[in-house]
C-alpha cells in the first residue's frame, strides 16, 4: 500500500505571485492532484497558502524542487515588476514598464507572463515582433539608411525601431521615417535632452520613445521626466530576486485500496 500525502506550498515573504499555473502543470504530470489556492498576480505574503497537492508521497518529494523553483523564480520577476510599475508612477506622461528578451533559457514564456502578472508589459517576445535596428547594425551602415532600408523590406504596418545613443542619431533616425526610438544607455538627463531635442525639431509627436539599458526597478523613479513612453528593463528577467516559498508536508496517511 503507497504512502498518500497532502502537501501545502506556502510562501515565506511579501510578494506577487507567479508561476502557480506552471507549478500545478509539474503537479499533474507527477501524479499529483493540485489546487490552486491564489491566482497568478496576487499578493502574498508570509504563511499565503498558493497550492495544495494531493497524491502519493514519493511523487510529492520527486516534484517538491520543480514545483518551487518555478514558483519562487516567477514570482521573484512578478514581484520585481510590480516594484518598477510602482516606481514609474507619478511620470509627467504614462510610463508604461516592459521586459526585455534577456530570458534565461527555456523559460521566455514563463518570464513574460511573470512580467504581466507584475503589472508590466511583455513587450517583444523575439525580433519577429518587428524590426529593431540596434547600434551593432548602425556600426556597418548609417542611421538614416539603416531606417530606409528597414522601411523597404518592412511588412504592412510593421514596425521600425531604431536604438539611439543621440540627439545626433535620434534625429537622423526619425527623419528617415523610424516609428520608434530605443534610447540605450543614457542617464535621465542625457535621455531628457534627446526627448527635448526632437520636441524642438518637431519629431516627438506620434512616435514611441523607450529606454534601455543599465535599469533596475530601483532606478526607475529617476526616469519619470524624461518623456518617454516605457521603460524596457533585462533586470526583470535576468536579475530578479527569487521570492522564497517552502512546502509543507502534512501528517501523511495509508491510502485505502482501491474497490
Amino acid at each position: 500500500m503507497r504512502t498518500w500525502a497532502r502537501a501545502r506550498l506556502v510562501a515565506q515573504a511579501v510578494g506577487i505571485l507567479s508561476g502557480g499555473a506552471a507549478a500545478a502543470a509539474v503537479a499533474v504530470r507527477a501524479g499529483l492532484d493540485p489546487r490552486r489556492r491564489r491566482p497568478d498576480g496576487a499578493a502574498v505574503r508570509p504563511g499565503t497558502v498558493v497550492l495544495t497537492v494531493e497524491g502519493p508521497a514519493a511523487a510529492i518529494l520527486a516534484a517538491e524542487r520543480s514545483m518551487l523553483n518555478l514558483l519562487m523564480h516567477a514570482s521573484g520577476v512578478a514581484t520585481a515588476t510590480h516594484d518598477a510599475v510602482r516606481a514609474a508612477r507619478g511620470a509627467g506622461r504614462p510610463l508604461e514598464v516592459w521586459a526585455t528578451r534577456k530570458t534565461l533559457p527555456g523559460l521566455r514564456d514563463l518570464e513574460k507572463a511573470a512580467v504581466v502578472h507584475g503589472g508590466g508589459r511583455p513587450h517583444r517576445r523575439d525580433l519577429s515582433d518587428g524590426l529593431l535596428i540596434k547600434t551593432t547594425h548602425t556600426a556597418f551602415v548609417p542611421v538614416a539608411e539603416a531606417v530606409r532600408r528597414a522601411r523597404r523590406a518592412a511588412r504592412p504596418g510593421e514596425p521600425v525601431e531604431v536604438e539611439v545613443r543621440s540627439a545626433a542619431e535620434a534625429l537622423a533616425a526619425a527623419r528617415a521615417g523610424a516609428d520608434a526610438l530605443l534610447i540605450d544607455n543614457a542617464g535621465p538627463a542625457a535621455a531628457r535632452a534627446i526627448v527635448r531635442a526632437l520636441a524642438a525639431a518637431g519629431l516627438r509627436r506620434g512616435r514611441w520613445i523607450e529606454l534601455s539599458g543599465g535599469i533596475t526597478p530601483r532606478t526607475v523613479g529617476r526616469y519619470r521626466r524624461v518623456g518617454a513612453d516605457a521603460v524596457s528593463l533585462g533586470a526583470l528577467t535576468h536579475s530578479a530576486r527569487a521570492l522564497p516559498f517552502h512546502l509543507v508536508v502534512e501528517p501523511v496517511r495509508l491510502r485505502p485500496p482501491a474497490r
